[in-house]
């Protein structure tokens, strides 16, 4: 029997290649040659490359010390990696991509800038106090051949504030928030430290809220009325930073590798780690989409880009008080955005910050800018409203089946029949057709598949009709769940609690292996549905006994 990996790869593989390789030749032909003519990369980001278009997705994971970030990297590839440590103090100060490699080895800073294969090479204007608390691990995970992850230094509390990194770190950030495809920021359960470096953090990630994602750890250490306060609190806090009409989604977890507590709140917590899992698991999938996305995004803050040197060239003076009008104009850049707005219908929302902008062009020369080049621009829009609009069609999302939630009996992992005759009665484990008469619940909803099951079971090689838990543990972990959901599943398989399983128990143990994986719920404890019939204590060998 074959169990589909929790992470498959996407199933339109074809029509990403294809959509990546027109964005790259699109951006190469249409959009490259307009910001060299109006120095785009001087105000703004580096230029694109090969790697940028090529490299899988990346997914960015920052927060304060001590939130549970090496831990929660590690829940999701479920191994270590050279360089981690988790302490509740900084434990380090350094960036780390992960990324798959045939062999385990850590690549410096320096070294990854030059490689034409790594889409880190725009880094190096960072300099070397940066590179040096920079490095890539590369590791062979099957998680890592479909995603990579960027690990973060601690973001520092207001305590520490007065360190310095030697580095512009947001200005770091926002270079990673802009190319990854997802940003997962923690926060702990226990204390919510809103600090200096914590805000302008968030001010680096202006304009990608789209991408975040926000993870309320260790949930399941307080009590439930805790947690509704310190929920509501990030949420307020929250929204008093990113100032945007949408609310960021706040997901509660206990991404640990230490077993997970028991609360009241168990079962939410077990939704939450679902969801989010599922938002990262489709990165793969979705990964084309974010590539166009944040090429329109580039494209249409180009053309502003290009109206703005424009204006500000033809306002500057042939000979004289040219430095006088440079600070003039600098000084009326938003009343110029504003009438670049109504002579060019350019949207609002197109143009870039205006005081970072008004910081940029103080060490500009006005004189050596450029005015508008009609085929550059017909060119720029040509891509904005017939180029990218061919490749939609190729990216058309595939409707997934919505899975119902845990309080919906779903199906017969859950142990309901639905069939139109019968109706279950909520007060007696028996069964009513429409006619009033009764049918015995006794059928055990695994008997079906257990001869597959079985097959895999006597291969293991039982000793005295038993399988030992390290045996049991060793083809389990081939199905590259969460090892806090494996081991949920060995509590429920285990029935006897003997610390083995025979081929019931086994066969029960795949069955929820097979629903988790095809995206069902884990009952909290075991139903009675669901109980091998060996074990029920009405069974007839028992009740003729």
């Amino acid at each position: 029997m074959s169990i589909r990996r929790f992470w498959s790869p996407p199933k339109t593989v074809g029509d990403i290649k294809i959509v990546t390789e027109e964005l790259k030749n699109f951006y190469y032909k249409r959009l490259l040659p307009i910001e060299k003519y109006y120095s785009f990369s001087h105000f703004h980001s580096p230029s694109y490359e090969d790697a940028d278009f090529d490299s899988k997705p990346m997914v960015l994971v920052m927060g304060q010390y001590s939130t549970g970030k090496t831990t929660f990297i590690r829940y999701l590839i479920e191994q270590d990696f050279p360089g981690s440590r988790v302490g509740p103090e900084p434990t380090t100060d350094c960036f780390t991509a992960l990324m798959h490699g045939e062999n385990t080895q850590i690549v410096p800073g320096n070294a990854l800038t030059v490689d034409p294969k790594m889409p880190f090479r725009n880094l190096d204007p960072f300099g070397n106090s940066f590179l040096n608390r920079f490095q890539c691990v590369k590791t062979p995970n099957h998680v890592l051949e479909s995603i990579s992850i960027i690990d973060t230094p601690g973001i520092l509390t207001a305590a520490k504030k007065k360190l310095c990194r030697g580095y512009d770190f947001p200005a770091v950030l926002r270079w990673f928030a802009e190319r990854v495809d997802r940003i997962i920021l923690l926060f702990d359960a226990h204390k919510l430290d809103f600090s200096d470096e914590l805000t302008r953090a968030f001010g680096a990630l202006y304009g990608f809220e789209d991408k975040l994602r926000v993870v309320l750890n260790k949930a399941d250490r307080v009590d439930s009325q805790q947690l509704m306060r310190v929920y509501g609190a990030l949420m307020w806090s929250l929204g008093k930073v990113f100032r945007t009409p949408e609310i960021l989604r706040v997901y509660i977890g206990s991404f640990w590798s230490e077993p997970r507590q028991t609360c009241d709140h168990y079962q939410l917590i077990e939704l939450e780690e679902e969801d989010l899992l599922a938002d990262i698991r489709n990165l793969p999938r979705n990964a084309a989409v974010r590539k166009l996305n944040d090429l329109v995004k580039r494209a249409r803050l180009v053309r502003a880009h290009a109206h703005i040197i424009s204006y500000l060239k033809q306002e500057m003076p042939t000979i004289f008080c040219k430095e006088s009008k440079k600070h003039n104009l600098i000084y009326q850049l938003p009343v110029i955005f504003t009438k670049i707005q109504q002579q060019h219908r350019v949207p609002a929302g197109d143009f870039p910050d205006c005081t970072k902008m008004q910081e940029k062009l103080l060490g500009q020369d006005f004189s050596k800018f450029k005015t508008l080049k009609p085929s550059l621009m017909a060119s720029l829009d040509k891509l904005l409203t017939s180029d990218i609009a061919k490749l939609v069609p190729l990216l058309q999302p595939q409707v997934e089946r919505k899975k119902s939630l845990p309080s919906v009996l779903d199906g017969e992992f859950l142990g309901t029949f639905r069939r139109d005759q019968f109706r279950r009665d909520p007060f007696k484990d028996i069964l009513k057709d429409d006619e009033g008469s009764e049918t015995d619940f006794e059928e055990w909803v695994v008997e079906k598949y257990k001869p597959k099951y079985d097959e895999i079971f006597y291969n293991l090689s039982p000793h005295d009709g038993k399988l030992s838990g390290t045996k049991v543990k060793q083809w389990m972990m081939t199905t590259l769940l969460p090892n806090s959901v494996l081991a949920h599943i060995w509590r429920l398989a285990d029935v006897d609690k003997d610390g083995m399983l025979d081929n019931e128990e086994f066969a029960l143990a795949v069955h929820l292996i097979e629903g988790k994986l095809e995206g069902h719920w884990l009952p909290r404890e075991l139903p009675s549905h669901l109980v091998p019939p060996s074990k029920r204590p009405d069974t007839p060998s028992e009740a003729s006994a």
